[in-house]
C-alpha cells in the first residue's frame, strides 16, 4: 500500500538498554553531547525529532517547548514515554520517514541522529523533513561516514574492497548504510537546504582507546578534536547543521492543521484521539496509549 522503501524497524528491540546502556557506548553518547552543545539553537518553540528512538537524545533539547518524537517502532517510543513521562511538551508519533504525517511549516527545528544511516532513500527522507520545517529552521543531521581514517586505511593496505572516496553509499549489512560526506551534503542542497557547519564527531571510537584512557579525558581529547579537526571529516560520524532555505511550501495555520495525512496528504487532519480520520480519502489513524500510531501497512 505504501510504495515507499523498506524501513529498519526496531519494534520489539532492546537496542536502548543492549546499546547503549550496557554496550559501554558512555564515550559515543558524551562525544554527541559536546556536538550538539556546538550546533543546537538555544530554544525555539517546535523541535521534531526524526528517529527518536528511546528518547536518549531528548532531554538535550531543553530549550524548546514543544518536542514532536518520531520513531517507526512503537515499543521504542513506548520506552520513551516511560523514559520522559507521558508530559504535554512532549508528543509521541510512530510514522515512516518516508510519508511524514506533518503539516508545512509545522516546526522551527528538527534532528535527526543515528537513523539516515538506515534508509536506502536518504534524499526522500530530506525531502519529508524539509516539507515540514519552517523556512530558516535549523536541521541537525547526523550520518555515518564512508571516508573515515579507519576506512581508508584499510582500503589502503587492501584490507577492504570498496573505496571510501567513492560518492555511492556502501550498506555494510542490511539497512545500514555509511555515507560519503559530499554525497549527503549534494542530497541536503537538492533538498532545500543550506549546510551551515559542520562538526567531526567520535574520533576515538576504536576500542583501544576507550580501553586505556578514563572517560573524562577521552572526553576532553574529544571536545579538543572536534574544535580543530571537524574540517576534515574523517571520523566515523559526522555531524551537520542545515539551515532550510526559502522556497517551501507556506507554513500552515497552527492549532488543527498540525497533522496531515501521511497516505494522501491532506491537510488539516484533525486531531481526534483516540482517531483522526483524514476527510479526503477516508484513512484512519489511531491515537492508543499516549502514541499517534500513523503507519501505513
Amino acid at each position: 500500500m505504501t510504495n515507499t522503501p523498506p524501513v529498519c524497524d526496531y519494534e520489539g528491540s532492546d537496542y536502548q538498554d543492549r546499546f547503549w546502556e550496557e554496550g559501554g557506548r558512555a564515550y559515543e553518547d558524551g562525544a554527541e553531547v559536546l556536538a550538539l552543545k556546538r550546533l543546537l539553537p538555544k530554544g525555539g518553540l517546535h523541535l521534531l525529532e526524526l528517529g527518536a528512538g528511546a528518547g536518549r537524545n531528548t532531554p538535550r533539547y531543553a530549550g524548546f517547548e514543544h518536542i514532536t518524537l518520531v520513531d517507526y517502532s512503537s515499543t521504542q517510543l513506548q520506552q520513551a514515554i516511560q523514559r520522559l513521562g507521558a508530559k504535554p511538551q512532549y508528543r509521541f508519533v510512530a510514522a515512516d520517514v518516508y510519508r511524514l504525517p506533518f503539516a508545512p511549516g509545522a516546526f522551527d527545528a528538527a534532528t535527526m541522529i543515528r537513523t539516515i544511516h538506515h534508509l536506502s532513500e536518504p534524499q526522500l527522507a530530506l525531502e519529508q523533513a524539509r516539507a515540514c520545517l519552517k523556512n530558516d529552521a535549523a536541521f541537525i543531521l547526523e550520518f555515518a561516514n564512508k571516508r573515515n581514517l579507519k576506512s581508508i586505511l584499510r582500503y589502503w593496505t587492501g584490507r577492504q574492497k570498496w573505496s571510501p572516496f567513492s560518492p555511492e553509499q556502501v550498506e555494510f549489512v542490511e539497512l545500514n548504510f555509511d555515507f560519503h560526506p559530499a554525497s549527503i551534503k549534494r542530497m541536503a542542497a537538492a533538498s532545500g537546504f543550506k549546510v551551515e557547519k559542520q562538526i567531526s564527531v567520535s574520533f576515538l571510537r576504536a576500542g583501544f582507546f576507550k580501553r586505556v584512557i578514563p572517560l573524562k579525558l577521552l572526553l576532553a581529547k574529544e571536545n579538543f578534536l572536534q574544535h580543530i579537526a571537524s574540517w576534515t571529516a574523517l571520523s566515523p560520524s559526522v555531524f551537520l547543521r542545515l539551515r532550510a532555505l526559502p522556497g517551501g511550501q507556506p507554513a500552515a495555520p497552527t492549532g488543527d492543521a498540525f497533522f496531515r495525512c501521511p497516505a494522501c496528504g491532506h491537510y488539516p487532519l484533525a486531531d481526534t484521539p483516540p482517531k483522526l480520520t483524514c476527510e479526503a480519502c477516508g484513512q484512519t489513524y489511531a491515537f492508543k496509549d499516549g502514541i499517534y500510531d500513523f503507519r501505513l501497512k
